[in-house]
């Protein structure tokens, strides 16, 4: 049952994590304001897609990214002055255990990480889609927005090149579509350009050539314009960094099945972005369990020096997760690995602070 002293902690825990998103939200703001206030005013955009498209997107995306840092300062600021104020040695005195004093942080941390696992699933997604596209038209904007030498596989035995696909306009040029039987080339279709129809949701082939080969036999044709459907959109080729955040999890996982088989070299990037988002609120319980620990002792000085350790090793959790992201894109570390080496490693921390601290 939870008890009256449960719900003290409970709403100490939930109020001050509250009051911190709210004054991290103020700073971010400020700060993101005063850095993007010349490229709004170069681009010209609208006062009303500032407010409703980017920090619609901004801040979502932002305090999901600081969550962490947010959650181990709050931990550490209400327990460290609940020590200061003699409030924890009078519970542990009274005959509560250190483990049953944790209760009401397990059950805060329990509502924060499922709040943080829905907004990672279905909400940040479609916010981020917001920040991206806002980013992408008038921070910072493509003039040259085409995707050079792709080469795709679209199915089993379909390949195709694209030399050229210029995405303003939906245009490939110099496009090639081979079919193999195995090993054996079937046919080959050469054209100069193709265009993505969003109408009928096809693409247009333009002055083609097919060769067709049966064994010893080849036939030629060609032809002026033609309609095909192909296992590929327009937004395969897009070239910006941040499209994966803006996928939901349909999207992400569909995306994925069509890597398996195209090999363009950004499943590692579609791997990360999809595990993040089911591992990382899992933060929530790491970092509530090493708060305890840190701040539950009286110390000289105040909540100063338990709240200087809390925003280091916050730091040090974000940063160690920039690096884990960094080796998977960059030195062939497993994204699934990458994603669970900083949990693991701070899990085995805070879990040796919770055996050192005082009960």
């Amino acid at each position: 049952m939870i008890k009256i002293i449960d719900w003290y902690i409970i709403k100490k825990y939930l109020g001050t994590f509250t009051f911190t998103l709210a004054i991290f939200t103020v700073i971010i703001v400020i700060f993101d304001v005063s850095e993007k206030l010349d490229d709004f005013i170069r681009h010209q955009a609208p006062i009303s897609e500032i407010i409703f498209s980017y920090y619609a997107g901004f801040i979502p995306f932002y305090l999901n990214f600081l969550s962490p840092l947010i959650n181990f300062i709050a931990v550490i600021f209400f327990t460290a002055k609940m020590a200061d104020q003699t409030e924890i040695v009078p519970i542990l005195s009274s005959g509560v255990s250190f483990k049953r004093f944790l209760r009401p942080y397990i059950i805060s941390s329990t509502v924060i990480f499922l709040v943080t696992l829905i907004f990672n699933i279905f909400i940040i997604p479609e916010t981020n889609q917001l920040k991206i596209d806002f980013e992408n038209t008038f921070i910072n904007p493509k003039s040259d927005n085409s995707k050079m030498f792709t080469h795709m596989q679209i199915d089993k035995d379909s390949y195709v090149y694209i030399e050229n696909f210029d995405n303003n306009q939906k245009i490939g040029y110099k496009f090639i579509l081979e079919k193999f039987s195995g090993d054996n080339l079937k046919e080959k279709l050469i054209a100069d350009k193709i265009t993505w129809d969003s109408l009928k949701s096809k693409w247009k082939i333009e002055n083609y050539s097919i060769r067709k080969i049966d064994g010893l036999r080849e036939s030629m044709s060609s032809g002026i314009v033609k309609d095909t459907t192909l296992d590929m959109r327009p937004k395969d080729f897009e070239i910006y960094d941040n499209i994966y955040q803006a996928m939901n999890m349909r999207e992400l996982n569909d995306r994925i099945k069509k890597e398996e088989i195209r090999g363009t070299g950004v499943m590692v990037d579609l791997q990360l972005e999809k595990y993040k988002r089911f591992v990382y609120p899992f933060s929530a319980y790491i970092l509530t369990l090493m708060g305890v620990s840190l701040s539950s002792r009286k110390v000289r000085g105040g909540i100063g020096l338990p709240l200087g350790i809390g925003i280091f090793l916050s730091f040090a959790y974000i940063i160690f997760i920039q690096f884990a992201t960094m080796f998977a894109l960059k030195g062939g570390l497993p994204p699934l690995l990458a994603v669970f080496i900083p949990n693991v490693i701070f899990g085995m921390l805070g879990a040796y602070l919770l055996i050192k601290a005082p009960k």
